[in-house]
């Protein structure tokens, strides 16, 4: 059986990685990545950068990212969020605010349904939690609790 992993980084503001960055659990970045990253979980801070070749199973884009990315789950662009460049996803939210000039291609398990690829409802759920995590992480100092969960 497999251990859900706790693994929490931090990319800090005023620290940039220019390179490849491979990352398990949870990566918060509030500085600037350059090159190559993959990972599980990906939040990009309202004032971190991403400039890269992303393959990720979910993403928050908080701040800036250019280049392409690749999420096998979700992409969830906040009101604070632009993103640039080529996604692919499972699933895909914008709220409003949120900047997207990008080429997308959403994949679902049936593509021939148009049904299959509107956001449900319970997508609203999930960018309103990713939204409180980038707020919570763009705070000058960290929290105690750095699990997300209240």
């Amino acid at each position: 059986m497999k251990n859900k992993s706790k693994d929490f980084s931090i990319i800090d503001k005023e620290l940039t990685v220019d390179g490849n960055v491979a990352t398990k659990g949870k990566l918060v970045i509030k500085g600037v990545v350059k090159g190559v990253l993959t990972g599980d979980v990906v939040v990009i801070a309202e004032e971190g950068a991403v400039f890269a070749e992303t393959k990720v199973t979910s993403m928050t884009i908080g701040g800036t990212f250019e280049g392409e990315v690749e999420a096998s789950n979700e992409l969830i662009i906040l009101p604070t969020g632009k993103c640039s460049g080529k996604v692919v996803c499972k699933d895909f939210v914008v709220e409003p605010g949120g900047i997207l000039n990008a080429q997308v291609n959403c994949i679902t398990g049936a593509e021939d349904n148009p049904e299959t690829n509107r956001m449900s409802s319970g997508k609203k759920e999930t960018a309103e939690k990713a939204t409180r995590v980038v707020q919570k992480f763009s705070k000058k100092t960290l929290p105690d609790d750095m699990s997300g969960e209240k």
